[in-house]
This record gives structure tokens, C-alpha cells and sequence, in this order.
């Protein structure tokens, strides 16, 4: 298997990254603290706009965290065993990306404190209800599929064979992990699009399709991160090592999955214009000619899948990792712009119910410092979160895989090797 890392140790800038980190960490938990001391009074969020950076932080962490349950279903369910050192990865990448996004709701919801109310008090006819129980149910089968990366590190098997032993032992529940996995993601991946799609007093959002298009671009840039991270990290240091032929064979078929959700996207925007609806035509017109025009023409289409489409399906750009690299960032950057689009676009354009008359009215939204620093200290977090999993974990790592399978004591000895030692 064909590896690809770099051999020079620069532990100076990755002590400066980290301080850097944990300075933004820091500055986002003082403002995390404020909004669990004020409240959301603090915010510029309000009735017309209760929905804001946060939220927009949240879907994208969630969409961005879809590489977990899709590899893995490819892996566990489809029988892409090839596949198997990508999906761990995306499992890790996905783990984060979550906990991410349950960071954001914790100052969203305005009242911290009940953070556990939706799962003691059902309410199943509500779709955030069901969002709510998916990602806590979620969140713990990641957890479970995360363990037996912990528990097959040296450094584990040092200190603690025991519970190594018992960690590593959870990787044999992976296919019904992954079953589960699917069906809980799913489920709330279109249940993100779904919310918005049920609410008739948003015309903008007023639509079922948003369901396949939330489930469709979180597939998507799930698989583009998860790629985009494995290149990177195997450039930056030798803890990283990647088979660069699986990675080349995936972002091909991410090329042409893109190429689809180009096809739904622009057929979603462009049937808005068919009939005039109040709410809905204006609504379409801040997002083609308004202040959401530049992120959704340049940040979503051209950026975001017209030229990743262009460098994927062309095996010449595709084969160059620079370009390759850019064209997985663009398509993560697209994704996190279709969030902010679609969160801004229902909120942006109002209507107003007078008798015998309907008025559409515009709002604006901009997010506070607090909101920002907080947001801020979110990403650093995960930022972190996965600099500590390649460095110490390894969990991009394409020889993972098969150095699973022997014994602990004879993979001990492997990890020894001279040109690996330093892992530790």
C-alpha cells in the first residue's frame, strides 16, 4: 500500500497551534459563560430572526459529521471493506463534528439548564423533538464506535491493557453500530431540511424537498472533509498516513455525486420562479440579486460545485493533490454556505397579515461579538479536537486497518518500529 506523509517533526509550530486554539477556546468559553448569564439578550437574535450563527454552525457541523454514518454504511453494510481506514476517520471527524454541534444548541436554546427536558418530556409530534432524540441517540453510537480507537493506541495498551482489550473488543459490533448509525442519521439529517420545509408561515422554507437536498449536501461534505482532512494531515506530519489510490477513488465519486446535487440545487432555486407567492418570489430575489446573491453564486455554485465538479471528473486535476485538496475545501466551504443560505433565506423575508392584504416585509441579521467569539471557540475546539486525534490517536492511519487484526502484544512490537517509533 502506497503511503504518503511528511518526515519533518515541527513540534515548535504545533505547540504555537495549539496555544493558539486554546486561546480562542478560552475566549470562547467567556462568552459562552455571558449567554448562560444574560441570556439571549445579549445576542442580536429576535422574533423575526431567532435563528441565527449558531444554528447555521450547528447544521453544518451536523452535515459536515455525515462522512460517519455513509462510509460506514459503504463499509459495514455495502461491503466496501477497502473503504474501512477512510470510514475510521469519519467516524472520529464525525464524533467531533456533533459534539460541535451540541455545544451551539447549549447556548441556543436560551435556557442551558433544560438541555435535557426534550428526552424526559415527548413530544413526538414535534420535528425537533425527533431532531433532539436522533442526535442524543446518535451521538452514542459514534461514542460507541470511537472507544476502540482509543483502546488500540500503544499508549492505552501501555497503561491499561485491560480496558484496551475491552475498547478494541467494540470494533466487532461495527455492522450493527453502522445499521443503527444509518437509520438514527437519516432520520435527522432530513428531519434538519424537514423542520424548515413545515413551516407554511416561511414561504421560503415552505417546500419537502429540503429534506433531500439536507441529506444530499451532508453526504456530500461529509465525505469531502473527511478526504480533506486525511491529505492534510498526511502532509503535516508522519503520525498521518494515507493510501492515496483510496482517497483519488473516492473523491471520483464525490465528483459525480456533486455533479447530481448541482442538478437538485438549481432545479430547487429555479422552481420558486415558476408562479408568484408572496414571501416566496421576494425571498428569491435577496438570494439571487440580494445580500445573499455573492454567497449564493459564488460561495454555493461556483465554488462550491461548479469547479470542484470541473477538478474531480477531469483525472489530470484530480491526480494533482493541490488541486484536489482545493476542490474538497471548496465543496466544504459550499456546504456550510447552502446552511447559511437556507437558515437566512426564510428569516430574511417576513409577511405581514393584514386584513384583505398581504405584505411582505424585510428584516436583517448580524451576528453579535458574543455570538461570534463563542461560534469562534466552537470551531477551535473541534479545530483541536482533531489535531489531538491524528497527532496522538491515529486516526488517519491506512495501516490501522490491518494491523488490527493481529495479536496486541505482536501489534506492540510493530508499532516499534524504527521509522514509527516516535509515535509515542
Amino acid at each position: 500500500m502506497e503511503t504518503t506523509g511528511r518526515s519533518v517533526q515541527r513540534p515548535s509550530l504545533l505547540v504555537g497551534w495549539i496555544g493558539l486554539l486554546s486561546v480562542v477556546i478560552l475566549a470562547g468559553v467567556v462568552a459562552g459563560g455571558i449567554v448562560f448569564k444574560e441570556g439571549l439578550k445579549v445576542t442580536n437574535l429576535t422574533d423575526l430572526v431567532p435563528w441565527g450563527l449558531w444554528i447555521t454552525l450547528d447544521l453544518s457541523s451536523i452535515a459536515l459529521a455525515a462522512g460517519a454514518f455513509s462510509l460506514c454504511a459503504a463499509v459495514y453494510l455495502i461491503g466496501l471493506k477497502e473503504f474501512a481506514p477512510v470510514a475510521r476517520t469519519a467516524t472520529f471527524i464525525g464524533f467531533i463534528g456533533y459534539s460541535m454541534a451540541m455545544l451551539c444548541l447549549l447556548m441556543d436554546i436560551g435556557r442551558p439548564d433544560r438541555f435535557w427536558h426534550g428526552f424526559v418530556f415527548w413530544n413526538p409530534h414535534s420535528v425537533l423533538w425527533e431532531v433532539t432524540m436522533c442526535v442524543g441517540l446518535y451521538f452514542s453510537v459514534l461514542t460507541l464506535e470511537v472507544l476502540p480507537i482509543i483502546g488500540r493506541t500503544k499508549w492505552m495498551y501501555r497503561a491499561f491493557p485491560w480496558v484496551a482489550e475491552r475498547l478494541t473488543g467494540l470494533h466487532h459490533y461495527a455492522p450493527i453500530l453502522a445499521m443503527f448509525g444509518l437509520g438514527l442519521s437519516l432520520l435527522h439529517q432530513s428531519s434538519l431540511g424537514g423542520t424548515y420545509g413545515v413551516l407554511q408561515a416561511r414561504p421560503a422554507w415552505y417546500r419537502p424537498n429540503l429534506s433531500v437536498l439536507f441529506v444530499y449536501s451532508a453526504v456530500i461534505g461529509g465525505i469531502a472533509l473527511t478526504i480533506f482532512v486525511s491529505m492534510l494531515a498526511a502532509r503535516l506530519t508522519t503520525r498521518a498516513r494515507v493510501d492515496d489510490s483510496l482517497l483519488e477513488r473516492l473523491s471520483y465519486f464525490l465528483g459525480w455525486a456533486l455533479l447530481g446535487y448541482l442538478y437538485f440545487r438549481f432545479w430547487d432555486t429555479l422552481a420558486m420562479t415558476y408562479t408568484y407567492q408572496p414571501g416566496r418570489t421576494e425571498a428569491l430575489q435577496v438570494l439571487t440579486r440580494g445580500s445573499l446573491a455573492i454567497n449564493f453564486w459564488v460561495g454555493e455554485i461556483l465554488l462550491g460545485m461548479i469547479f470542484p465538479v470541473f477538478v474531480l471528473l477531469r483525472s489530470s486535476l484530480r491526480n494533482n493533490p493541490f488541486m484536489r485538496m482545493l476542490a474538497l475545501g471548496a465543496i466544504v466551504l459550499g456546504v456550510v454556505a447552502y446552511r447559511w443560505d437556507t437558515t437566512m433565506l426564510g428569516q430574511l423575508v417576513v409577511l405581514t397579515y393584514l386584513p384583505n392584504e398581504i405584505v411582505a416585509r424585510y428584516t436583517s441579521y448580524v451576528p453579535s461579538l458574543v455570538e461570534i467569539v463563542s461560534s469562534a471557540g466552537v470551531v477551535a475546539y473541534g479545530l483541536l479536537a482533531v489535531t489531538v486525534g491524528v497527532r496522538f490517536l491515529g486516526v488517519v492511519d491506512h495501516r490501522a486497518e490491518a494491523e488490527h487484526a493481529e495479536a496486541p502484544l505482536e501489534r506492540e512490537a510493530h508499532s516499534m518500529r524504527p521509522e514509527i517509533a516516535g509515535a509515542d
